[in-house]
């Protein structure tokens, strides 16, 4: 707070007082920031998305190394197993991102949101923000988890060096990060849990897996530059694919980019 006082009618210099203990907060983008993590981490959602996303990475990899020590498959990195299961466990960090976004659409908070950071696009990449940093943590610690299961359930039929296992999951915890940002995007432009659903579950699961059930070099290329095959070829090691890691990386960071883009443009178009 600053004050001014005067002394025989003249006019003194401003003098500063620095605000009550506790009542200072951190304002711009830190401060937007500040808000949508403590808003996170409010509601259950955000934990029982995460444990559901744990859970599934561990039955899924036990699973998927069973399956290869069964049919005795070739000797492949133990980190595919991980790798593998980010196409089901995405989904937890898929409706963790929706949430965060649609549910102020739901209760009507987002207006309150809106007054406190009045520019749009700050709200939109502080809620991309943390969303991705829960997402990358997560992600890395369901692909750790899921490489120990899958260690014991692979019983020798898969090799361990811990460079590329490392790499695996940094690939993991860096693919899920990307698609809580485009999650983002896409709830921003649909502003309800249903809508924004059913198009990520269309991108990410429904359509990789028509395409691939109809076969045919054509319908292959087209899933290789969707998100998640895209992804897949990034966090596999020993597949063939059509391009290098860093294309496929890139491929996810296109499409993660083209959706906060769409996002914000709504947002900025019909606002709350």
């Amino acid at each position: 707070m600053t004050t001014t006082t005067t002394h025989g009618g003249q006019a003194a210099s401003p003098r500063t007082v620095p605000d009550a203990p506790g009542r200072r907060t951190p304002g711009g983008f830190a401060g937007a920031v500040a808000s949508e993590w403590t808003k996170l981490w409010s509601v259950r959602a955000a934990y029982l998305c995460l444990l559901a996303g744990l859970a599934i990475t561990g039955v899924f990899t036990f699973y998927y190394a069973s399956i290869a020590r069964i049919n005795d498959h070739p000797v492949q990195p133990v980190g595919n197993a991980a790798a593998a299961s980010a196409v089901i466990s995405q989904f937890a960090v898929v409706i963790l991102a929706t949430v965060a976004v649609t549910s102020e659409y739901s209760t009507g908070s987002v207006r309150a949101t809106l007054l406190w950071v009045p520019r749009r696009h700050r709200v939109h990449a502080a809620k991309a923000l943390v969303t991705a940093v829960v997402a990358f943590l997560s992600g890395t610690a369901f692909a750790l988890v899921g490489t120990a299961v899958a260690w014991g359930a692979f019983d020798g039929r898969a090799s361990l060096d811990i460079g590329t296992t490392v790499q695996q999951i940094l690939a993991v915890g860096a693919y899920q990060a990307l698609v809580a940002v485009l999650t983002v995007g896409v709830a921003f432009a649909t502003r309800h849990p249903a809508g924004a659903l059913s198009v990520l579950i269309t991108l990410l699961w429904a359509l990789p897996s028509v395409l691939l059930g109809l076969g045919g070099d054509t319908f292959t290329a087209v899933n290789d530059h969707l998100p998640h095959g895209a992804g897949d070829h990034f966090m596999h090691v020993g597949a063939d694919a059509p391009y290098t890691s860093a294309t496929a990386i890139l491929i996810v960071v296109a499409w993660a980019a083209a959706a906060h883009l769409i996002g914000l443009f709504v947002l900025r178009r019909t606002d709350a």
